[in-house]
């Protein structure tokens, strides 16, 4: 059991006919971090879909010659995928492709719903037949269902979403437009820009407008849609202003980049403003901060700015080599620890260290963290999580699914330090997670167990892959 991003939505609207999947490739590269099990682009050249989808890296699955075997066009989408429902499959890979009376649709979805399940039993007893596992491809048929009986898909969106629980951020291709879609709630991130030609871009996070030029504009509105076409763009708002807004937290924590901007707030002031929080909170007598790569190293800089503690770099990352947490089973991530991070002895040899990262799950990496640092000669080890300890499941496009797998939820703070072999241990408080980005609109229902919506009661990611003699 591990935590795993949940995925990336990349989506482009040209002016002129031209290779967008090129475009859809860097912005995809861009939101790698998001998910690594597999990743795919449609381009739509008038009204023409074409798509390659596969397991893999956005660098491994697009090679320079399945890039060129894409046509131009003034459409396309992409999606990098950690799926949190449905399994690891060539059949999940997204974006999800459908062909119906009125013509096509590709859609890619960020997110996960609460009532994929129910919705998905209704589909069924009324004649639906689902070729993957995913909830995206309940998505598509409710879209679907009610763009035959409306004269857009714009109009079909907004009805679905009436319907829909959950987090969701769409960008989905019809055959003459690009629909860009935030859920009520605003769980999961989603922005625009647009390029120096006029061209308009939508993304999961602003660093993939930066990685293909474009110029950032906003941030959707929690249940605004977004209908991009030949003719600009339009804003539907209709769905708005519904529900009260519950960005995830986590998003700032860990998932997004730390250049990224969401809904105004820098992702890396926020990290930064976590790492001072738990140096006001959790001060340590120590030599040294240092950061567990990626989105500890913004935490432990804060930390050392506020605490006056030198800031160095004690752990290296290989580059070469994806997060831990998106490797699908625990005992390939125990392999991964030592491979991926390597401690630098010299600046921690003979010094206590206060040790920063993200978050602790099982505790089975930051035990290996620390086990590196004490081999390399670390005196004292201070250990200081930028998060609250988890102690409930994420239904909302995390994949912390069962309580039996957290170490929070059986083990005191104390016996944790203990299990991990830390001197001392400190959790960023629940109630300083407001502080992060200056507001009380946000999710930390994996934190507090209060969730936006009602809970569902199939639980499993894999619940309808599962052997006969594993069913229920």
């Amino acid at each position: 059991m591990a935590i795993h991003e949940e995925c990336g939505v990349f989506g482009v609207m040209s002016t002129k006919r031209e290779n967008v999947a090129e475009f859809v490739y860097y912005g995809l590269y861009a939101l790698q971090h998001r998910g690594q099990e597999s990743c795919g682009i449609v381009v739509n050249d008038d009204g023409v879909f074409s798509s390659y989808k596969d397991l893999g890296l956005v660098s491994d699955v697009f090679s320079k010659d399945i890039l060129s075997r894409l046509p131009e066009g003034i459409m396309a989408v992409g999606h990098v995928r950690y799926g949190t429902t449905g399994g690891t499959t060539r059949n999940n890979c997204q974006p999800i492709e459908v062909n119906h009376q009125k013509g096509k649709m590709a859609l890619a979805h960020n997110g996960n719903l609460s009532n994929a399940l129910e919705l998905r039993d209704k589909l069924e007893l009324s004649g639906a037949i689902f070729h993957t596992t995913s909830d995206t491809e309940t998505i598509a048929y409710m879209i679907t269902r009610e763009r035959l009986r409306t004269p857009s898909i714009e109009e079909a969106v907004s009805n679905t979403m009436n319907l829909l629980e959950g987090a969701y951020s769409l960008v989905l291709l019809s055959s003459g437009k690009m629909i860009a879609a935030r859920d009520p709630y605003g769980f999961r991130p989603l922005c625009y820009g647009q390029m120096p030609d006029g061209s308009y871009v939508a993304a999961s996070e602003s660093c993939a407008l930066s990685a293909v030029g474009a110029k950032f504009i906003r941030d959707l509105i929690p249940g605004e849609i977004l209908v991009f076409s030949q003719n600009g763009v339009v804003s539907r708002k209709e769905r708005c202003g519904k529900q009260k807004k519950k960005t995830c937290i986590f998003e700032y924590i860990y998932f997004a980049r730390p250049d990224s901007v969401i809904d105004g707030i820098s992702v890396h002031e926020s990290r930064m403003h976590a790492g001072k929080l738990l140096a006001e909170s959790y001060p340590a007598d120590a030599d040294i901060v240092i950061g567990v790569p990626d989105s500890g190293l913004d935490a432990a800089l804060g930390y050392a700015n506020k605490s006056g503690i030198p800031y160095g770099m004690g752990l290296i990352k290989n580059k070469y080599i994806g997060r831990t947490f998106i490797s699908p089973g625990q005992n390939e991530r125990l392999d991964k620890v030592r491979i991926k991070l390597s401690p630098v002895k010299n600046v921690i040899d003979g010094k206590r260290v206060v040790l920063i990262d993200d978050s602790i799950v099982r505790g089975t990496t930051s035990k290996r963290i620390v086990k590196l640092l004490r081999d390399a000669g670390a005196k004292e080890i201070h250990m200081r999580i930028s998060a609250p300890p988890f102690l409930h499941p994420c239904y909302y496009g995390t994949d912390i699914d069962s309580e039996e797998n957290l170490i929070a939820c059986h083990h005191s703070m104390e016996e944790i330090a203990e299990t991990i072999g830390v001197d001392s241990l400190g959790y960023l408080g629940v109630e300083k997670l407001s502080k992060l980005i200056d507001n009380n609109e946000y999710c930390a229902a994996c934190f507090n167990g209060e969730y936006p919506t009602e809970i569902p009661t199939d639980l499993r990611k894999d619940r309808f892959e599962g052997k006969l003699s594993e069913r229920v």
